[in-house]
């Protein structure tokens, strides 16, 4: 087996890997089975405040979040596709960063909605 195909395959697992994670976390903390911690999830100072704030943050975040995870797994099966390097180069960079935007995206909006959840016990 060849060097490239080695890297391609190593490469769909860890991205397989981080999409199922970022889906089931997602999924986790917004049905509450993902309690406050400082490992995973939106982890800020208005996120971390309250039970309320971390559960109103991921609720409003999980949709967004799971779109990241899909779209990582999308990226998975693409790497595997018989690009050219370019393309695979492409495709990874490209892939990596509508995956970054997304989770900060629903980074954005659950740290908002843990604001309002703080803003209304307060």
């Amino acid at each position: 087996m060849d060097e490239e195909l080695i890297g391609r395959i190593v490469l769909a697992v860890v991205m397989a890997a981080t999409g199922v994670l970022l889906i089931w976390q997602a999924r986790a903390a917004a049905a509450g089975k993902l309690r406050r911690n400082q490992i995973a999830g939106i982890r800020t100072a208005a996120t971390l405040s309250s039970d309320e704030a971390w559960l109103a943050a991921h609720q409003r975040a999980k949709n967004v979040c799971v779109l990241a995870g899909v779209e990582a797994l999308a990226v998975a099966g693409a790497v595997l596709l018989p690009l050219s390097t370019a393309g695979f180069v492409s495709v990874v960079l490209a892939g990596c960063i509508i995956m970054l935007a997304l989770v900060l995206y629903g980074a954005r909006i659950g740290v908002a909605a843990a604001r309002e959840v703080t803003a209304s016990v307060g």
